[in-house]
């Protein structure tokens, strides 16, 4: 009978189904199993056991695992693999387990299948419209303030009282290039979500060029000297030209932005075997011990400047990831940090290399 069955092997089958799911069902087996030894007793009386019992039970722990960081496909395929353990168990064993019990057995799975992925699918949902709610919000006060900013410099200067060049007209051409990133930030997040980009062959020269010019008017806004490295006009990416700029670009606005004025960035890139390593190096003063992840969304901003919503890098390590590649930082403590940008090299050049070698 499949309840003594269960009721025999039940460590036996805990342990089994622990290893294949690799904790993420691990702690809702034993209750699943008993719930399951407690339908199969009462399926022979007259007060039948409620299917809701493992509906509920089920329910809760989708919810748990939507919590952690676990998706519908994970929480449906833990299930599946309980029923697999059970059958191999049962086949091991040799055991006279009949039609009517695995009936059953598949009957309590397809309960606690539906019920945990109904609750972890409501709470998934609840979770991405709060935070998405919440990204909005914070997006919406940040075009806001700079905007009321901008325009407030541009009234004073409309008067013809202030020139042009004074500490107005910085605050305004500040304003206006704050403008400008969140608004390529927030193409690049639609780009990552939507995954509405396209990686093709581009020369390192010419995409770092390219950065370069857009670098050096953000470079003199702060005073701080802004040098270029010279780059193998052989090297090729294979990348989205767009999705790319923009996460460099923010590396050079968070140095510009850490570095004090007369301070130096600098851009520049080398070659580690198949990878393209684009550094930018600043004046920071290093990272201080205690720091948290620069990169998490809304996270810890280094030096004085606290503009912006903290988005920049998290944007910029995503756009990284899309390319198949990593952002590193190299503390360089009491002078400044090194962000590196680690991407592999174009697949043809690659493949050239290899003949040529």
């Amino acid at each position: 009978m499949l309840r003594e069955f269960v009721a025999l092997n039940r460590e036996t089958i805990v342990l089994r189904t622990s290893d294949k799911l690799v904790d993420t069902l691990d702690s809702g087996v034993p209750v699943f199993l008993t719930q399951l030894e407690e339908t199969l007793r009462s399926e022979a009386t007259a007060t039948p056991f409620a299917s809701g019992a493992i509906g509920s039970a089920a329910a809760r722990h989708g919810a748990a695992l939507g919590t952690r960081g676990f998706s519908l496909s994970q929480v449906v395929h833990a299930y599946g693999d309980i029923c697999q353990v059970i059958t191999e168990l049962a086949i091991e064993a040799q055991a006279p387990i009949t039609t009517d019990e695995f009936h059953i057995l598949n009957r309590c799975l397809d309960d606690a299948i539906a019920a945990a992925v109904t609750a972890h699918a409501r709470l998934t949902a609840a979770t991405t419209a709060r935070e998405e709610s919440e990204r909005l919000g914070r997006a919406a006060h940040e075009f806001r303030d700079v905007l009321n900013t901008a325009v407030l410099a541009f009234k004073v200067l409309k008067g013809g009282t202030i020139p042009i060049h004074g500490s107005t007209g910085e605050v305004l051409g500040r304003s206006l290039a704050t403008l400008g990133q969140v608004v390529e930030n927030t193409l690049a997040e639609v780009r990552l979500e939507t995954g509405k980009y396209k990686r093709e062959p581009m020369q390192v020269q010419a995409f770092v060029e390219a950065v370069a010019d857009a670098g050096r008017l953000h470079a003199n806004e702060r005073a701080v000297q802004f040098i270029v490295g010279p780059v193998d006009p052989a090297w090729t990416i294979d990348v989205d030209s767009p999705l790319l700029t923009s996460a460099v670009m923010n590396l050079l606005q968070n140095a510009f932005k850490c570095t004090p004025a007369g301070g130096r960035v600098e851009l520049r890139v080398r070659r580690e075997d198949t990878r393209a390593l684009i550094e930018v190096e600043d004046e920071c003063g290093g990272m201080p011990e205690s720091s948290s992840d620069l990169f998490q969304p809304f996270g810890e901003r280094r030096g004085r400047d606290r503009t912006g919503l903290g988005l920049g890098l998290s944007i910029a390590r995503r756009a990284v990831r899309a390319h198949g590649g990593e952002i590193r930082i190299r503390n360089l403590p009491g002078t400044g940090c090194v962000f590196v940008v680690d991407i592999p090299m174009a697949v043809a050049e690659l493949r050239a290399a290899d003949v040529s070698g």
